[in-house]
């Protein structure tokens, strides 16, 4: 799996959120569109990889991780995001509802409103979380 996967993937997993979303689907669409933030931000992370260089095993082994706070941290741009909620409130309201998810969010029933709000917070053009993560991938 490389950077690229990685984009395509998270493209890949928002488009099925939001036509799960559109089916009425919401446990499944809350799911992706979390998952969607997941590879998107491990596609920064894999930016930093050399083409031809060894990665530190320290950095290696604490890569699998799946919250978007913490891979967040390993992207290094927990400072850079706090930096644009400041300027950006809407910005900074999307990733206070992306942070809510977690991979155990596939054992939970979430609401219409709560999937509505995460793929929003998610897919929004303006002021979303995977416009910005692009920025930076």
């Amino acid at each position: 799996m490389n950077r690229k996967d990685l984009q395509t993937l998270s493209g890949i997993r928002l488009k099925e959120a939001k036509a799960l979303f559109d089916l009425g689907l919401y446990s499944g669409s809350y799911y992706l569109a979390g998952y969607a933030v997941e590879c998107a931000l491990k596609a920064c992370i894999a930016k930093k990889t050399g083409r031809y260089d060894f990665p530190d095993p320290a950095l290696v082994k604490n890569l699998f991780v799946h919250g978007p706070k913490e891979l967040l941290a390993k992207a290094n741009l927990s400072q850079l995001r706090a930096e644009d909620a400041k300027a950006d409130l809407a910005f900074r309201t999307n990733w206070d509802i992306v942070e809510r998810w977690s991979p155990e969010s596939r054992y939970t029933i979430p609401s219409r409103e709560e999937a509505d709000l995460l793929v929003t917070a998610v897919a929004s053009a303006r002021h979303g979380v995977i416009s910005w993560i692009k920025q930076h991938w």
